[in-house]
């Protein structure tokens, strides 16, 4: 099987809202061009293209559709779209290189969160018939896992405004006397509502070594899914986290220095950091995370591409990307990227 590296990543900027449509076209166009000066190629260059985005977001039919327009009509290419997070748009891509089908990829997501209301839009992730009819919204669900966390021992609210002021900054005294939003969540707990979109190139064996100096080298993914039922799980921790996590890194953690983690909320990445079984010198985060911006169905691609920039620079040896998709963790893609 041919080795699969990222050799190229750009995310659009991080805004609370975008005008133009909301089929991400505005904001995926410059990723592109960027991502073809840096690398020297064109469209025709791209064996493969997969996107991830949502139409319940979009309120709109095809708005993945539509989206390519940013690509262009000529010459013709070979696409595909998941309806959830990017990252899994990139795993799909990978299955395509490891193949042998095609020698690169390229991989995007995008979201328009400010177009609608987000919190309410998520709702439409619930289980339809006992779960959804109630409405409850994202936060009262984040916070029904941080009261669950906190009472079971798991993490603290200090601990969760600490996570928060490394993101954000700011006292964690001062954090902590701040309203709830949804008891015991606090503003700083919770990721802003972010506009965004992002892209990845991948490239396989030689291909990858002729468009990047250094490329990071995807040594292992994996993506596993937790009962809907939240009734049928235990929500202080993430057996799927843990299972894509060990799949993934072949239970080996050791040498991994930066863990970028699709944690929306701060309990979350606590929570994530115990499930993957992280060494305490993990850099978590580095990037700020989801905490500082978290564009929809693009948040969890940012992550994998936050952790592949210090291995192309040189910085870093061996880091961690995790993303989510769900209410309360319920699905998790991890990978593992390494430089040679």
């Amino acid at each position: 099987m041919t080795d699969i590296a990222v050799v190229g990543f750009a995310h659009a900027p991080h805004v609370p809202q975008t005008d133009g449509t909301t089929n991400g076209v505005e904001m995926l166009v410059p990723c592109f061009q960027q991502l073809y000066a840096e690398l020297g190629i064109t469209k025709s260059d791209i064996g493969f293209w997969c996107s991830g985005s949502s139409d319940f977001l979009a309120g709109r039919a095809f708005s993945f559709i539509s989206a390519i327009d940013a690509i262009g009509a000529v010459p013709p290419i070979n696409e595909s779209h998941v309806e959830m997070d990017a990252a899994w748009a990139l795993y799909e891509a990978w299955v395509k290189l490891r193949t042998g089908e095609v020698r690169t990829a390229l991989v995007y997501g995008f979201g328009k969160s400010s177009a609608g209301r987000l919190r309410q839009v998520l709702t439409m992730q619930l289980d339809p018939y006992l779960v959804g009819p109630l409405w409850p919204d994202s936060l009262s669900i984040a916070g029904l896992q941080a009261r669950a966390g906190i009472d079971a021992g798991c993490w603290s609210e200090r601990a969760m405004a600490e996570v928060a002021a490394a993101a954000r900054g700011g006292d964690v005294e001062e954090l902590l006397t701040q309203p709830y939003l949804a008891d015991p969540l606090r503003a700083h707990d919770v990721a802003p509502i972010t506009d965004g979109a992002a892209a990845i190139v991948l490239a396989a064996g030689d291909r990858a070594r002729e468009l990047c100096e250094r490329p990071a080298w995807i040594t292992g993914i994996e993506h596993r899914i937790d009962s809907g039922n939240f009734g049928a799980r235990d929500l202080t921790t993430s057996p799927s986290a843990r299972a894509a996590g060990t799949a993934a890194t072949g239970g080996d953690v050791a040498g991994i220095e930066i863990a970028e983690l699709h944690a929306p909320f701060s309990h979350q990445q606590i929570l994530l950091a115990d499930a993957l079984g992280l060494p305490a010198d993990v850099a978590i985060n580095p990037s700020g995370g989801p905490l500082v911006a978290n564009p929809m169905f693009a948040g969890g691609l940012e992550r994998i591409g936050a952790a592949a920039r210090p291995i192309m620079a040189g910085a870093a040896g061996r880091t961690l990307a995790h993303a989510t998709s769900g209410p309360a963790l319920q699905q998790n893609l991890v990978a593992v990227l390494e430089g040679r």
